[in-house]
């Protein structure tokens, strides 16, 4: 299981670009200076999962849900790249189930969107035409509505488990430093002894 953690986290710091190169995009530069936005600390990373989780289910237009959990981590001061990384729980593959559900869900808090009517422009490939005028009957308050909900309590969630990853990962570091010197002590060779007059 760690190995797989410490593979993630390897790919993830392979993939951030460097300090020098958001420094040098006129777009990232001002971000690249407040260097509390990139660091990985107990704070910014539950802050920043907890943006990428609100804005990339709430969002959910590839492109503005990166941009927006940027921005919105810089009064939130969460971690950019988490946050960055975070919008992608919602893809191609689970867009449709994120929309069912909050469709679902606007409909159980009292507003009606035709679920029926959602399969059937799904299933067929619709248009972006069909999808407006679908959202813009009173589709498109159950919707929100639902979409509202399911991201703030996916933040939530996310934050609360970042913080308990967090202190279990470091805790077990810190635990391994501490027995670190002691493994060594205990597989050093003892030192050769020389009794006097031999």
């Amino acid at each position: 299981m760690s190995t797989m953690f410490a593979r993630l986290a390897r790919w993830f710091h392979t993939q951030m670009p460097t300090h020098e190169q958001l420094e040098g995009n006129r777009f990232t530069a001002p971000f690249a200076r407040r260097q509390e936005l990139f660091r990985f600390t107990r704070r910014s990373v539950p802050r920043g999962v907890a943006v990428g989780l609100f804005v990339g289910i709430f969002a959910l237009i590839p492109g503005v849900q990166i941009i927006g959990a940027a921005l919105m981590c810089v009064p939130c001061r969460g971690n950019i790249p988490l946050a960055a990384a975070m919008t992608f729980l919602s893809n191609p593959a689970t867009t449709p189930l994120i929309l069912a559900g909050s469709i679902w869900l606007g409909n159980k808090m009292g507003y009606h969107a035709d679920l029926s009517t959602f399969y059937a422009l799904y299933e067929r490939g619709a248009g972006v035409r069909e999808w407006l005028y679908w959202l813009l009957s009173d589709a498109a308050p159950a919707l929100l509505a639902g979409l509202f909900v399911i991201s703030l309590v996916s933040a939530v969630v996310g934050y609360f488990v970042s913080v308990w990853f967090w202190r279990a990962w470091i805790g077990r570091k810190h635990r391994a430093r501490r027995l670190r010197p002691r493994r060594n002590a205990a597989t050093a060779p003892e030192p050769p002894t020389f009794e006097p007059g031999a």
